[in-house]
């Protein structure tokens, strides 16, 4: 199983398929909602849409027709580099951490800008991690003071 160059989050344009095609229409772009690393699929936020014929289940549930997304193999999406704005292949560069430790990162191979999608997830991480540490000291700090004026 090769490790896939297209992530959760990311934006890609759809790089084959006819342009009269209804489900896949090349030059698209959208946003990436599931990744599928076993099958090498990727499900494309308002791509590939197909209209799913459904019937009753019981007396309460309705049935007619569902549009939903269906997954795209991944040879056939490229991802976009936001910072030059155009479909592009992935290459990887060596970037050294706070740590000192050597880490691959995603760069665009014609611009060489990074790109990456965890850095603004994990920073807002963080952030609540870091806020919910902060009101248990202060927590801690408000019983201990009380505790003392008790005494």
């Amino acid at each position: 199983m090769a490790k896939l160059n297209v992530r959760k989050d990311d934006t890609v344009e759809i790089i084959v398929g006819a342009k009269s095609d209804k489900h896949a229409v090349k030059g698209k772009r959208g946003k990436v909602i599931k990744v599928d690393v076993d099958n090498a699929q990727v499900m494309v936020q308002g791509l590939n849409i197909v209209k799913r014929h459904t019937r009753p289940k019981n007396a309460q549930s309705q049935g007619g027709i569902v549009e939903k997304p269906r997954m795209i193999d991944v040879s056939n999406v490229a991802v976009v580099c936001p910072s030059c704005n155009k479909a592009t292949r992935i290459n990887k560069k060596a970037v050294e951490d706070k740590d000192g430790k050597t880490k691959f990162v995603r760069c665009c191979h014609k611009c060489g800008a990074i790109i990456e999608v965890k850095a603004a997830k994990t920073k807002k991480k963080a952030t609540k991690k870091s806020t919910k540490k902060a009101e248990n000291t202060a927590e801690a700090t408000t019983t201990e003071t009380v505790a003392q004026k008790t005494e």
